[in-house]
């Protein structure tokens, strides 16, 4: 799978879907102004015979159908409008929607326990936040992604899934809604729950209008009224009919992908095929009971609804293909047993990922060398079961002190201040000072608590320990962010200077909250080009090409070189003294905007400029992770 050429894809089929959504409110339009011709006198059935009946039209008053149209129109708008304000907070209102519950810790619950560890291991090992965790509380095998972008993404798991899968199953399907959130699926998703909610609004009016019309059957012109409302429940019924057919036609090659990708993430088809055929042979299935279900149903790992056009508008292929399409040997048996308890509790490495006991971090040169040759852009939303088990032995190595207090939103506020105290001993004692009166209660103490255990975190550890803590950050409370926001800002600014690691932890945990805390409907469209960016990407190639000193080689040559990468030239860096670490932050909202396919070459030009002297540093290292995830170009951990 290529993460670029995936973004690509789901961009193109959000154009899709709106041409099929447009030509539904067509067709529904037709529909409504035939029914209201038909119950106001325009059309007429009449009997020319016994037997022979003639249709007779008057002449079509256009001013008429053109008003229709257009109320049918708004009606579906501001349906289609109040459902994706509704929806603006991200993945965490659609697993409210469907009475999820959060799952904060195990609490003693292995199965809970386990469902976390999977999803921590492989958010880290595709360099994305941990997504906060959901569960629902079913009986059928089913989960779910959703969210705008990787920052505001939730995983809601059933009861079931977690009670009847063992680990690698359960790692399969955790594989392939990752799928979903690195290749832009759920931005999809969201939006087709939010533009299908308005078609269904028109059969809702009818039912409103039916029951007023049974408590008001004197009134003369109740009868055709009553027409009137039976018939837009029967549009709407179509309308439904229209929407499960648009969600068959962009939900079903996509759930093949979803597949490969989960396959090639973990190289074990056991997992994701033994999942499904744990459907297969379960008596409940993937069937989700919720009333709200139906509204997700094209975004679960498998069909949610009973239908009675299965063939014609599911929204997933048949079990049977899809592990065909995963294990072609395959002997047609669905798997009937469950686990046991102890396989149930058991949580050790799975067989792919064993192989990395024997392998060792890659060394600084090699990876500026896979940097420069392009080799980091392709491992972009493409982890393997090295990064698994690196992200695994990660989590493992993190004393405990840090590894409880991410799951704690006090102390995960806590972690976040620890990761920028100065190392300077005057100016960490004024940073914690102003902890101490600023913060909110118990948070300074968290805190105390990690600097008191002296811990020197391995640099590689930071930007996955911000990841593990922004699922916990989630959990805040508008007024508790905004407070924690100023305090970070401040922490930072106390000595008077703002350094490139600082600013990337910052930039990392605001661009991923804000959008949670500071409601905006949708998303920014992704369709600028390069040449449209020049004045943001000159200013992110100047200050990564003067962040590092270059040995052999100078300044003016290497932005060159970058910029060769990107197809331009007569282009100069930005005089030193001109730029700050605060034009990065717009610069870089801006370059988030460019089209999928373009942001390839700037990662490559982004590594030149901090490997031209084939020299990196780790602070290098996670600076370009940094930049890649604010560009929502997850790089999972530099495993040569």
């Amino acid at each position: 799978m290529n993460f670029f050429k995936s973004q690509d894809e789901a961009r193109h089929n959000t154009g899709r879907l709106v041409v099929l959504f447009s030509l539904a409110v067509i067709s529904l339009i037709v529909m409504t102004n035939l029914l209201v011709m038909f119950v106001f006198g325009y059309i007429k059935l009449e009997q020319t015979g016994s037997i022979n009946t003639e249709l007779w039209i008057r002449e079509i008053d256009w001013q008429v159908f053109l008003v229709i149209g257009a109320a049918v129109t708004i009606t579906i708008a501001l349906g289609s409008l109040y459902k994706i304000l509704a929806l603006a907070g991200g993945g965490a209102r659609v697993a409210e929607m469907l009475d999820a519950e959060l799952v904060v810790n195990g609490n003693n619950d292995f199965r809970r326990q386990r469902l976390l560890n999977v999803v921590e291991e492989m958010a880290i090992a595709s360099g994305t936040p941990v997504p906060p965790v959901y569960l629902l509380d079913e009986d059928g095998i089913n989960a779910f992604a959703a969210g705008y972008k990787p920052g505001d993404a939730v995983i809601g798991v059933t009861r079931g899934a977690i009670e009847k899968l063992g680990r690698e199953q359960l790692q399969g399907v955790i594989a392939h809604e990752f799928s979903h959130i690195l290749n832009g699926d759920m931005k999809l998703n969201i939006r087709l729950i939010g533009l299908l909610h308005g078609i269904l609004l028109i059969g809702l009016i009818g039912y409103y209008i039916l029951r007023s019309t049974s408590h008001s059957r004197r009134s003369k012109n109740s009868g055709g009224v009553a027409v009137l409302g039976l018939g837009l429940v029967v549009i709407g019924y179509a309308g439904t009919f229209f929407g499960n057919l648009i969600k068959a036609a962009v939900s079903r090659q996509r759930e093949f992908l979803a597949d490969a990708s989960a396959v090639q993430f973990t190289r074990n088809t056991d997992g994701i095929a033994g999942a499904l055929k744990r459907i297969g042979g379960d008596t409940t299935g993937s069937i989700i009971e919720n009333p709200s279900g139906a509204q997700i149903s094209h975004a679960l790992f498998s069909q949610g609804m009973k239908t009675w056009l299965s063939s014609l508008y599911a929204t997933h292929p048949p079990l049977e293909k899809r592990i065909y399409n995963i294990q072609p040997g395959w002997n047609g048996e669905f798997d009937y047993s469950l686990p046991t308890e102890a396989d149930l509790a058991t949580d050790e490495s799975t067989p792919a990922q064993k192989p990395f006991q024997q392998q060792q971090t890659a060394t600084m040169a090699a990876i500026a060398a896979a940097m420069t040759s392009g080799t980091i852009i392709d491992q972009i939303g493409q982890p393997t079961p090295s990064h698994l088990a690196y992200a695994r032995k990660l989590i493992d190595d993190l004393p405990p002190e840090f590894s409880t207090a991410v799951s704690d939103p006090f102390a995960a506020r806590a972690v976040i201040y620890f990761l920028v105290l100065d190392k300077d001993q005057a100016a960490q004692s004024e940073q914690l000072q102003h902890l101490k009166s600023a913060a909110d209660t118990g948070v300074y103490e968290e805190t105390m608590k990690l600097v008191q255990a002296g811990h020197e975190l391995k640099k590689e550890y930071r930007l996955p320990i911000v990841d593990m803590a922004l699922a916990t950050l989630h959990q805040l409370s508008a007024n508790q962010y905004r407070l924690f926001k100023q305090n970070l800002n401040t922490l930072i600014e106390i000595d008077s200077k703002i350094s490139l690691p600082e600013w990337s932890i910052r930039k990392i945990v605001f661009h991923h909250l804000d959008p949670v805390f500071i409601k905006k409907p949708g998303t920014t469209p992704q369709n600028l080009v390069l040449k449209q960016t020049q004045d943001a990407w000159t200013i992110l190639l100047s200050i990564l090409v003067y962040s590092g000193k270059q040995q052999g080689i100078s300044d003016k040559d290497v932005f060159n070189k970058a910029i060769e990468q990107l197809g331009m030239e007569n282009i100069s860096p930005l005089v030193k003294s001109d730029i700050k670490l605060e034009d990065l932050n717009s610069s870089l909202d801006k370059l988030a905007r460019l089209k999928p396919l373009e942001k390839p070459r700037l990662l490559k030009a982004c590594a030149i400029c901090i490997t031209a002297d084939r020299r990196i540093t780790s602070n290098e290292v996670e600076i370009y992770r940094a930049i890649s995830a604010i560009l929502d170009c997850p790089v999972p951990p530099l495993i040569i």
